[in-house]
């Protein structure tokens, strides 16, 4: 009968396995328990749900896969991830021809699987396939254990070793279809190869190889041969050649100890696919006991071997065998079966018996008794990769469950005082803490403060005795370190100890600053270890570093304390380094101000942004600087040049020196020239400076009086007070440029003239085109004072004044001298006559012209009289469609014809309100008789003038009504369907 109709598989739970123990309630109570509570080590049942037809007789788990070899010569292989499908698989030949399966070796990855029967045959499986192979040139080859390539390859074997019970070593190459070479690499022994591992080491190409018999072990590291063979010849036998193993020999006490070789699995926190970061643990199982130790990958120096050696442990196997357990079920054996290694334990099988013996201290930490008198294990196998542990016997499986193996190793290491490495698998802040604070202990003990500061600075212990360690002991170095590391443990909420802390620092900084300067002052030795040159080098050092407190931890300093402190040890670099970092720079520029360094003082200005400051230190450093100080303000456009004004009034009254090299008139031109500032008061500033200068050249005030004259706004500044400033300091141009400016042309003229500048009145007199009566009698005060003081003759003066077109001969006649001769102007007499006499010919013209017009338009008017219009028979009224001729009418000159009534109704309608009221006024006297005789007529024609005025369809009434709908709700829409 096939195998798979002898397994009969129960309803129970669809992985295949379950784990025979507590009742479930007990389990949930026992999943509830801290981590700490609960055993590290326990052995848990795996109940088959499935029955099998013969015993197993190997076992092998890689990879989350278990394959199990029955004595009946079948294989089992069954992946825990669907435990629902299991494989099996039968050996090419039948367990009479070929033995039964003795020996399973499975790869970490679970790909590769070779097996070994009773009579030297050996078969080869892949995971994607369920034939086994025969390996033709493994035939007869007795394989004890199995290197596999440390690349983890799947598709192949790759290069692996084979530990043969003849004392042999052979390396092959296996593919799934052949296998690719077979050779020996060395006869170590005449006893079994009972162990091997291979694994790579830090230098590319090097491989270290271990090989354990029964009473040795060998350590091996070198350089392998080139990957790129492919499997055409061994990488393996340039190492074996070139390289003298390391050995560790224990004599052999008796020939039936079991003897082993196995390696800790990977770290749960590595992928097993790529190179191992951390060293792997390995044990060596003899007669003598276990011996234990690290397989270090680094350095690879020719000692390596004997560095791992030499640093390796044997537990005795008496301190192995010995039971603890008070409910033996038999007598301890003294023999140990089976071998593992967890990350941090060591488990044994002795008899029925699992021991897990802590590597680090040796303690023994579980042993239980598992297996009855009557079971026998036939394998202790260790998943590589998910770190799972299996024990077999030929009808049971048990799992090795371990939780929270490293919960201990923090203490032990801190007992080894291993420091650094207790640290790094402490796993709680309790457990850190404790370890921070024995290890600072113990660097006080050899006198190694500043290590110890910056530990015990991270640990709880008390920070008196901390503080009061380092001061006994004069370590002022250490203290300052142990300060800055407990602020960093402080939260922000603790505000107080931080600034307590922190300002203590600021002492102890200017101490020891003090203390470096003094050495170098004096020259003196600072220690024995310390020359000048290394105390220069350590002073900048603690400067920098006190920088970086500053940086750090300046919001938990309070700034006048600082300043006390570092003030009292006369500390200005540091000083100067605190304000700036806090952004005080009024207590920086002060500072330089007080001690009138001006550059230094500019060169914080330069650094500013807030206009306060610039506001309150222009006016000392306009004194002083004035040229720099407006090249700042110049790059600052968003100041407010008004709050500068005091500065620069201050700076002005004290300049002596010429306009174009006045600081303060530079500045306010940039700030109206290129910012076009608007502010009045710094234009009034402005003109002041320029009407104040003691030069009398006008040039620059004239040009901004012209460019505010140019400009589209009103000018900005105030012309009254500018004219005030002009009179004051007898600036005539300005003067009169600013009554021009104010349309106040008489004065204009008049100061021009009272100061002899006849041209400029003649161009202010010129200036009001628009209004030429202002004109013609400015330009008659020009010419009296022209006439008054014309030394060239009345000639002369006439010329001149003949720039005006506007002034005539007998304008100026009353301005000549008494006594002048007529012949000094007769031409000009002349001319004006000349002048009368044209116009008044084009008057004449122009009187018998209109008189022309005015007939033609009296004409026009009588013609107006005797207008008529014909109107066609059935022609209709445009209101209401009825024939014309069938009541009162009114036809228009547009040939428009509407019925008195119908057109008296539209008038009303679209005239307006006191219109259409006169007209219904005019209807209603008329109709009931209110008026007769003559003044019915008059009414009549008023009533006929007032309705008839226009055409109600093409006057002003139309357009009037351009806003109105064609169409209206009282038509027929469907007229107006298209």
């Amino acid at each position: 009968m096939d195998l798979m109709e002898a397994m009969s598989l129960d309803a129970g739970p669809s992985n295949g396995f379950v784990a025979s123990g507590p009742s479930a309630s007990a389990a949930a109570a026992a999943e509830q328990l801290a981590d700490g509570s609960l055993p590290i080590f326990d052995v848990e049942r795996v109940q088959l749900q499935f029955s099998i037809a013969a015993d197993f007789v190997a076992a092998q788990v890689a990879n989350n896969v278990i394959v199990l070899a029955l004595s009946n010569g079948r294989i089992l292989r069954i992946d825990l991830n669907k435990p629902e499908d299991i494989d099996d698989i039968d050996l090419p030949k039948k367990p009479s021809d070929t033995g039964v399966i003795c020996r399973m070796f499975l790869d970490p990855t679970a790909s590769h699987l070779v097996i070994c029967t009773s009579m030297g045959d050996n078969y080869y499986l892949h995971s994607q396939s369920h034939h086994p192979r025969a390996l033709h040139k493994l035939r007869g080859v007795p394989i004890e254990c199995i290197a596999w390539n440390p690349s983890l390859p799947t598709a192949s074997t790759r290069e692996i070793l084979f530990g043969a019970a003849d004392g042999n070593i052979y390396e092959t190459y296996i593919e799934s279809n052949k296998d690719r070479f077979l050779q020996t690499l060395k006869r170590v022994t005449e006893a079994p190869v009972t162990g091997l591992w291979v694994d790579d080491m830090a230098e590319k190409d090097r491989r270290r190889v271990m090989i354990g018999t029964r009473d040795c072990l060998y350590h091996m590291a070198g350089k392998v041969g080139s990957g790129s063979y492919e499997g055409s010849r061994s990488i393996y036998a340039p190492l074996f050649d070139a390289e003298v193993p390391v050995t560790e020999e224990f004599s052999l006490t008796s020939t039936s100890s079991v003897s082993e070789l196995v390696v800790s699995p990977d770290s749960p926190d590595s992928d097993s696919y790529e190179n191992e970061k951390g060293d792997r643990a390995f044990a060596w199982l003899s007669a003598q006991g276990v011996f234990h130790g690290t397989l270090v990958t680094g350095p690879v120096t020719p000692d390596l071997g004997r560095r791992v050696m030499s640093a390796s442990t044997l537990l005795p196997k008496t301190q192995l065998v010995s039971t603890t357990s008070p409910a033996k079920r038999r007598v301890a054996p003294d023999t140990i079966d089976a071998i593992a290694l967890t990350q941090w334990h060591i488990v044994l099988l002795v008899g029925g018996r699992v021991v897990a013996i802590n590597r680090l201290s040796g303690n023994k930490v579980y042993d239980q008794a598992i297996l009855d008198n009557n079971q026998k294990a036939i394998g202790l196998t260790v998943d590589q990769q998910k770190n799972t542990f299996w024990l077999f016997t030929s009808g049971e499986i048990f799992e090795v469950v371990v939780r929270d193996e490293d919960r201990d190793i923090w203490k032990i290491l801190l007992d080894k005082q291993q420091f650094g490495s207790a640290m790094k698998h402490a796993h709680t802040n309790i457990q850190k803490d404790a370890v921070s604070i024995s290890y600072g202990d113990f660097l006080v003990t050899k006198a190694q403060f500043l290590e110890a500061a910056t530990v015990w600075g991270k640990s709880s212990k008390p920070f008196e005795e901390v503080s009061l360690t380092f001061i006994d002991n004069a370590q002022q170095d250490a203290l300052r370190k142990y300060l800055l590391a407990k602020l960093q443990t402080f939260s922000k909420s603790s505000i107080m100890q931080r600034m307590m802390i922190a300002t203590w620092l600021v002492e102890v900084f200017m101490t020891k600053l003090n203390s470096l300067e003094d050495t170098l002052v004096t020259k003196a030795e600072l220690s024995a270890d310390l020359s000048q040159g290394q105390t220069q080098e350590q002073l900048a050092i603690v400067q920098s570093e006190f920088q970086d407190f500053i940086n750090r931890y300046k919001n938990d300093l309070d700034q006048k304390t600082v300043y006390d402190v570092v003030g009292s040890h006369g500390r200005e670099e540091e000083l100067l380094y605190f304000a700036n970092s806090v952004n005080d720079y009024n207590y920086v520029l002060s500072y330089w101000v007080q001690r009138q360094r001006w550059q230094e003082a500019l060169q914080v200005l330069k650094k500013q942004t807030n206009p306060d400051i610039f506001y309150k230190y222009s006016s000392v450093l306009m004194a002083h600087c004035p040229r720099d100080l407006v090249e700042i303000l110049m790059r600052h456009p968003n100041l407010k040049p008004r709050r500068l004004i005091p500065a620069l009034l201050e700076y002005e009254h004290n300049y002596k020196g010429p306009l174009e090299h006045n600081q303060a008139v530079r500045y306010l031109q940039y700030v109206v020239s290129k910012l076009a500032s608007t502010d009045s008061a710094v234009h009034n500033t402005l003109v002041s400076m320029y009407a104040s200068q003691p030069s009398p050249d006008e040039t620059a005030l004239q040009a901004y009086l012209e460019t505010q004259q140019q400009s589209e706004d009103r000018p900005r500044f105030d012309p009254d007070f500018a004219l005030r400033l002009c009179i004051q300091h007898k600036r005539v141009l300005s003067c009169v440029h600013i009554y021009t400016s104010m349309g106040q042309y008489p004065q204009a003229v008049d100061l021009a003239l009272a100061h002899g500048q006849i041209d400029l009145a003649a161009l202010t007199a010129d200036r009001p085109r628009e209004n030429p009566k202002l004109r013609k009698k400015l330009w008659l005060a020009v010419a009296r004072k022209v006439i008054s003081q014309s030394s060239e003759g009345i000639k002369t003066a006439i010329d001149f004044l003949k720039r005006c077109e506007l002034l005539r001969i007998e304008d100026l006649i009353p301005f000549f001298p008494d006594f002048v001769v007529i012949d000094d102007f007769k031409e000009e007499i002349c001319a004006a006559l000349e002048d009368y006499g044209r116009s008044i010919d084009n008057l004449k013209r122009e009187m018998d012209e209109s008189a022309k017009t005015a007939t033609n338009i009296k004409i026009d008017i009588a013609a107006l009289d005797h207008r008529y219009a014909i109107v066609e028979p059935g022609e209709k009224c445009y209101v209401c469609g009825l024939p014309l001729l069938s009541k009162q009418f009114f036809v228009f000159p547009c040939q428009h014809a509407f019925h008195s009534d119908c057109l008296g109704r539209k008038v009303l309608e679209q005239a307006g309100m006191a219109r259409s009221q006169l007209i219904s006024e005019l209807q209603v006297k008329i109709s009931k008789g209110l008026v007769t005789g003559r003044r019915k007529e008059e009414m009549v024609q008023e009533l006929d003038a007032l309705v008839a005025s226009a055409c109600v369809l093409c006057s002003d009434y139309a357009i009037k009504r351009i806003d109105e709908p064609f169409v209206t709700d009282a038509d027929n829409l469907e007229k107006w369907a298209l």
